[in-house]
């Protein structure tokens, strides 16, 4: 088991891996809230159950080895079996955790986030504007995959002078100038 998935699985086995950890959970637990949590706390605990669901499967999930993609399949499987055969449900459920991604991936202590980052946030940008143009284009809403197809291309354009801002950062090419 490699270190990050040791640690996850600690965390969650010691219980600080969602709504019970200190300023983890909206609901805060039967001290702090004997009445129950309340209907504005619904999306902050859903967050932190879904928190809770992701450690336990990055501590189950072996990375670098033969078996991962198994591992990696097993999820995916268990994932489907649950919201079932609807197309455009599993659409939308996708659409959501690439917008929950691309919020994960710009959160950054640095006053300007590395271009690495930056380039990161731009690709999960650009995937769901993507599956969101080919949603407006199923419903036959021209005008919004249009929309949509529009802001691939800004993130496109995003990524590639950020992955280029990298390799200068790296020295794999000289900086200056427009990109």
């Amino acid at each position: 088991m490699h270190e990050h998935q040791q640690r996850a699985a600690g965390e969650c086995r010691a219980g600080r891996c969602g709504a019970g950890r200190p300023g983890g959970g909206a609901g805060g637990g039967p001290d702090l809230r004997p009445e129950g949590p309340r209907a504005e706390d619904r999306l902050h605990l859903l967050g932190s159950l879904l928190a809770t669901t992701e450690l336990e499967i990055t501590a189950a999930t072996r990375l670098a080895e033969e078996e991962e993609i198994v591992d990696v399949f097993d999820a995916v499987n268990g994932w489907m079996q649950e919201v079932g055969p609807d197309a455009g449900l599993a659409a939308n459920v996708l659409a959501n955790r690439l917008e929950r991604t691309a919020l994960q991936v710009a959160q950054s202590d640095a006053e300007e986030p590395p271009p690495g980052r930056e380039a990161s946030f731009a690709a999960v940008t650009a995937a769901t504007f993507v599956l969101s143009a080919q949603l407006h284009a199923d419903r036959g809403d021209v005008e919004g995959a249009r929309r949509a197809l529009g802001g691939v291309e800004e993130a496109v354009i995003d990524v590639l002078q950020n992955v280029y801002a990298l390799r200068v950062a790296i020295g794999d090419a000289q900086g200056g100038g427009e990109q």
